[in-house]
């Protein structure tokens, strides 16, 4: 193991025998608010499709909509952890319900996030949610021409992609691991993940084009505008390390306490990290933990200013510790290695990087 980085589950052996034994017990009641989600987005649905609305009536019940889908999939992430339901049929059951609206099947995402993001964090190679690095893009001819891009046309077009990335890389980590399950679990697979795209395309056949457009399109933009906010500030400003230490590559945001209760305290991303399989219910616990015992190793911020801090920086991975603007040759510091949110500040890159680099 690399000097200066510890495991999570080096963290988590100093940090559980101060943690109370239900904390590591599931938690059923957390299915009352994803109850309640449903029944709201079941109401709004009706209300669009039965009653002949204003269209800012329609637009509003798509936003309560769009941000009840998000909060379903984020339920859905605690269910498929084995914090809410132990019982593997049931957990897949309720998992495949609440991840619908983002049209992602459980089986999926237990191989793609729990067995594989949670195992290989920021690991360049292994990680799927890595971002790429300078080595990579310098392999992709194409994606090098978007870099050309002028930084803040770039900066524009990753926020507005924020709409559509979590389904479109969903669809993309289907692809990359079907073949990895087992011939008899192949299909299951399959049907997890064409299920929800025939049935909310489905939809438009029985409610029209209009209604469609406000019962999902428009909440489904919004759920992963919500989700995707909170996905990339949990990883992209750290730096990419040689040993999976939570408290180096992962970033907890702080937001009001009212939104923590409607998105199932998924800002405490750090602490999620450390016990993947313990109710977010405890996470104020396991901060207040790892706050007294590596108070110079823990990042958190405002979501606001992580969001800020993405905008003003690149997403290209340059030595690690560093991200790098390919087009202006300007690298930028990382969370624990100089980057500051509140006065971003590049550096230019000089021939003995482009030396080192090449």
């Amino acid at each position: 193991m690399d000097k200066g980085f510890h495991s999570f589950g080096w963290y988590a052996s100093k940090v559980s025998p101060h943690l109370p034994k239900k904390a590591f017990k599931p938690v059923p009641g957390r299915l009352l608010g994803g109850l309640a989600y449903l029944m709201i987005t079941i109401a709004g649905m009706f209300a669009i499709g039965v009653y002949d609305l204003p269209f800012l009536a329609n637009i509003a019940i798509a936003v309560v909509i769009g941000t009840s889908f998000a909060s379903m999939g984020f339920l859905g992430h605690e269910i498929l952890h084995g914090t809410v339901v132990k019982k593997v049929g049931l957990r897949n059951f309720l998992g495949a319900v609440f991840f619908f609206p983002l049209l992602t099947g459980p089986r999926l995402w237990r191989k793609w996030h729990n067995m594989t993001h949670h195992v290989h964090t920021q690991d360049e190679e292994k990680d799927p949610d890595a971002w790429l690095t300078k080595e990579q893009l310098d392999k992709k001819p194409a994606l090098k021409i978007i870099y050309r891009l002028p930084f803040s046309v770039r900066a524009f077009f990753e926020f507005f992609s924020l709409s559509f990335t979590f389904t479109l890389h969903s669809v993309r980590m289907f692809f990359a691991y079907v073949k990895e399950f087992k011939p008899e679990n192949r299909l299951a697979v399959w049907i997890q993940f064409l299920l929800p795209w025939v049935a909310w395309t489905g939809l438009v056949f029985f409610v029209g084009i209009t209604n469609w457009v406000f019962m999902f399109l428009i909440p489904h933009l919004i759920a992963n505008t919500i989700v995707m906010a909170y996905i990339s500030t949990n990883h992209r400003l750290n730096p990419q390390v040689p040993v999976n230490d939570p408290l180096a590559n992962t970033l907890s945001v702080t937001v009001p306490k009212w939104i923590d209760v409607l998105h199932f305290n998924f800002s405490y991303h750090t602490e999620h990290h450390l016990f993947p399989s313990m109710s977010s219910k405890y996470y104020p616990l396991v901060k207040g933990h790892i706050k007294d015992k590596w108070p110079g190793l823990y990042h958190e911020m405002p979501m606001s200013n992580a969001l800020v801090a993405l905008w003003k920086t690149p997403r290209v991975y340059y030595n690690g510790t560093e991200l790098i603007d390919p087009r202006a040759e300007l690298v930028y510091g990382s969370l624990g290695n100089g980057l500051d949110p509140q006065a971003i500040e590049p550096r230019s890159m000089d021939r003995e990087d482009g030396i080192k680099q090449a």
